[in-house]
């Protein structure tokens, strides 16, 4: 697996190796072997994801991440192909620092919470009901092997 940061010194190599190893889970979850799957993850600021979230979801609000699939589900990933590019992920970690702090856990916890989230939507999932209750649940699984669970407040 690769993945492209657009900046990889706005984080620690410690949060870079989680990112990686949360990928990897994620995609066994969906039985998508990594070896040649890439990501692009781009971290931006409040005004920057504001930006984006009005221009692709016409939504003037800051979010904290967007996810922009190369595919409408898991089905249609050709292992064939020599390089399979799952889309992109946007996250303001300006937002994530506000959340974590809002939610009583880690920076660290909350950035690869969103890493999880937006890789299940790049692999198909959305937020309807059946689906959310399914990725919620693939969410939460993924960070438990990581050892990051939700943490209660």
């Amino acid at each position: 697996m690769n993945i492209l940061f657009n900046d990889e010194s706005l984080i620690e190599k410690t949060l870079i190796d989680k990112i990686y190893e949360a990928a990897e889970y994620c995609l066994n979850e969906e039985n998508i072997i990594s070896d040649n799957i890439e990501i692009s993850v781009s971290f931006v600021t409040n005004e920057e994801i504001k930006e984006l979230n009005t221009m692709y979801r016409n939504k003037n609000t800051v979010t904290d991440v967007l996810s922009f699939p190369q595919f409408e589900n898991a089905e249609q990933i050709n292992g064939d192909e020599s390089i399979i590019c799952l889309g992109d992920v946007v996250i303001s970690l300006e937002k994530a620092k506000e959340q974590a702090l809002d939610f009583g856990h880690s920076n660290e916890r909350e950035i690869i919470y969103l890493i999880v989230h937006s890789i299940f939507h790049l692999l198909g999932y959305d937020h309807m009901e059946e689906e959310k209750a399914i990725m919620r649940e693939k969410e939460e699984k993924v960070m438990s092997k990581i050892r990051l669970e939700r943490v209660t407040i």
